[in-house]
C-alpha cells in the first residue's frame, strides 16, 4: 500500500488530536490578559490557530475502513510531537525575536519535558512565554496523545495504538480512555498538592505554581536564569524533592492507594529500585564532592541529595554545575540520568522497569548456563513465573531498547564532537547528550546559543527520539524511505 493510503487511515485521528491540543494552548492567552501583555496576544495566538488549521482538514479526511497498523500509529505519534514543537516555537520568535531554530529547540525541550534551554533572559521574559514554557512541560509530562484521548473521551483501536505508541504501555483501567482520565485526575491533584507544598516555602504563588507544574512533570524549566538558586531558599529545595520523586513514581501506585487503600510504594518493584538508586547515588556523589571537590559535609550532602533526585527523576533542576565536578562524579550522575524514573510516570530515561527486567534476564541467563541440560529454570519477574517462550521474547525486546538507547547516546555524542570543536571535556558532552536523550535538562554549560546550528539540530533530534523511546522515530524514518507493509 502507498504511503499516502497508510497515512489516510489514521489522519482523522491525528486531526482530532491537533484540534484538542489547540484548545489547551489557548490558556497562555489568559495569562497575557491578566498581566496586560497585549503585545503577546498575537504571537501566542499563532499556536492554537496553526494547530487547529492543521488538524481541521486532517479530521475531515475520509476514513478508510482498514485498521491502522502499529507501525503507522508509531509514525503518527512521532509526527504529532514534531509538529507540536515546530508550532510551539512560533511565539518565541514573534514575541521576543528568538532565532527560529533556537525557538524550536526551546519548544522541543518544553514538550518533551527536557528542560535544556537556549533562553538567556528568563528574568525579563514576558509572563505569557514563561507560562507557555511551563504549560508545554506540564502537558508533555503525561503525553500529548494521552491528554487528548482523555479529554475527547474517544476509544477505539486507533486511539489504543496511538496511546501505546507514545511510550505508555501501562493500563490499570479497562480501556485507554479510562486509564487516561484517571492518570490526568491524579496528575491534576498532584499538581495542586505540589503547588501548596512549594508555596509553603515562602515564594510567591506565581513562582510556586510554575515550579510545581514543571517539577511534577519532571521537566525542570524555571522562571529565572539562575533557576532554583535564584530564591536562595533551602526550604524550597527540600520541598521540591518529594515533588520530583512523586512525578517519577508510577501513577498506578496513586490509583491503588486511593481506590484500594494499598500502600503500593512499599511493594512496587520500580518504587523500591528508585529509592535504592537514590540512596546509593546520594552516598556516592556526596562522598565524591567531599573527596574530589573538597566541599564541606553539609554542602556535599545538600548538593548530592538534590542533584541525585533531580537526575534520576529526569527533572533537571540544579543547585550546582556538574561542569565544576570531577569526571567520576559527572559520570555517576549521568548513569543515574540514563536509567531514569518509572514506567507510567512523567520521567524519562531507559526506565526502571526495563532495568529490573534486564537484571532478571541476565540472572536467568546465567542460571540456565550453569544448570544441567534437562533442568527447567523458570524465569521470575515481579514475583511471577513467566513461560520460557514469552520470557525470551520480552527479555530480547527489553534488551534491544536498552542497547538502542546506548547506541543513540554514543552516536550523537561522537557526531556532536565532530560537528563543532569545543573546550568542554568529552565527559561533559556525553553528559549533555544523556541529559537530552533522557529528557532531564541538567547541564554542564555546553548547551548554549553559541552552539553551531547542526549541533542544535542534533540535540533537537535527541530530545525527540528520547521522549518517544526511539522506536516511533525509527519507524517514521524507515516508513518514509522504504514505505509500510
Amino acid at each position: 500500500m502507498k504511503r499516502i493510503e497508510h497515512f489516510s487511515i489514521i489522519a482523522p485521528d491525528m486531526g482530532h488530536i491537533f484540534q484538542m491540543i489547540s484548545i489547551s494552548t489557548c490558556i497562555p492567552l489568559i495569562i497575557a490578559m491578566i498581566y496586560q501583555e497585549w503585545d503577546m496576544l498575537l504571537p501566542m495566538a499563532t499556536v492554537p490557530v496553526t494547530l487547529f488549521a492543521i488538524g481541521t482538514p486532517l479530521s475531515r479526511m475520509r476514513r478508510m475502513e482498514r485498521r491502522p497498523s502499529f507501525s503507522v500509529a508509531l509514525s503518527a505519534v512521532a509526527i504529532i510531537w514534531l509538529v507540536c514543537a515546530i508550532c510551539g516555537a512560533i511565539p518565541f520568535t514573534l514575541g521576543i525575536g528568538m532565532p527560529y531554530l533556537d525557538a524550536v529547540f526551546e519548544a522541543m525541550s518544553g514538550w518533551t519535558s527536557t528542560g535544556l534551554t537556549l533562553s538567556q533572559s528568563l528574568d525579563t521574559m514576558p509572563h505569557t512565554l514563561l507560562f507557555w514554557r511551563s504549560l508545554m512541560q506540564w502537558l508533555g509530562g503525561l503525553g500529548i496523545v494521552a491528554f487528548t484521548i482523555a479529554m475527547a473521551s474517544r476509544s477505539g483501536l486507533a486511539e489504543f495504538r496511538l496511546y501505546r505508541s507514545e511510550g505508555r504501555p501501562e493500563s490499570f483501567m479497562p480501556g485507554v480512555v479510562a486509564t487516561g482520565l484517571q492518570m490526568w485526575k491524579i496528575y491534576v491533584i498532584l499538581t495542586i498538592i505540589s503547588t501548596g507544598l512549594i508555596l509553603a516555602s515562602g515564594i510567591p504563588l506565581w513562582d510556586a505554581a510554575n515550579t510545581a507544574m514543571t517539577a511534577i512533570a519532571t521537566g525542570g524549566f524555571s522562571l529565572h536564569d539562575s533557576g532554583i538558586l535564584y530564591y536562595n531558599n533551602r526550604i524550597l529545595e527540600l520541598a521540591v524533592i518529594p515533588v520530583m520523586i512523586a512525578g517519577a513514581l508510577p501513577f498506578k501506585i496513586y490509583y491503588l492507594m486511593y481506590r484500594e487503600r494499598k500502600m503500593g510504594i512499599f511493594h512496587d518493584e520500580q518504587a523500591k529500585l528508585l529509592f535504592t538508586l537514590i540512596a546509593v547515588g546520594v552516598a556516592v556523589i556526596a562522598l565524591d564532592l567531599i573527596a574530589f571537590s573538597h566541599l564541606d559535609g553539609v554542602t556535599a550532602l545538600r548538593q548530592g541529595l538534590f542533584m541525585t533526585v533531580s537526575g534520576i527523576t529526569c527533572t533537571g533542576f540544579q543547585i550546582a554545575s556538574p561542569h565544576n565536578w570531577a569526571n567520576a562524579t559527572v559520570l555517576t550522575l549521568a548513569f543515574l540520568m540514563l536509567i531514569g524514573g518509572a514506567s507510567g510516570s512523567t520521567a524519562g530515561g531507559i526506565k526502571l522497569n526495563r532495568i529490573a527486567l534486564g537484571i532478571d534476564g541476565i540472572v536467568w541467563w546465567f542460571r540456565r548456563m550453569f544448570a544441567s541440560g534437562k533442568t527447567l529454570v523458570p524465569f521470575r519477574h515481579e514475583g511471577r513465573s513467566i513461560q520460557k517462550n514469552i520470557a525470551d521474547l520480552e527479555v530480547s525486546k527489553n534488551m534491544l531498547i536498552i542497547v538502542l538507547y546506548i547506541l543513540v547516546v554514543f552516536g550523537v555524542t561522537v557526531t556532536v564532537m565532530h560537528l563543532q570543536q569545543t573546550a568542554f571535556e568529552s565527559s561533559n558532552i556525553l553528559f549533555e547528550v544523556i541529559s537530552a536523550m533522557s529528557n532531564v535538562g541538567i547541564s554542564t554549560g555546553y548547551v548554549s546559543p553559541a552552539m553551531a546550528p547542526s549541533v542544535k539540530l542534533a540535540f533537537i533530534f535527541t530530545m525527540w527520539i528520547g521522549r518517544l523511546e526511539i522506536v516511533p522515530v525509527i519507524i517514521l524514518i524507515w516508513g518514509a524511505l522504504k514505505g509500510y507493509e
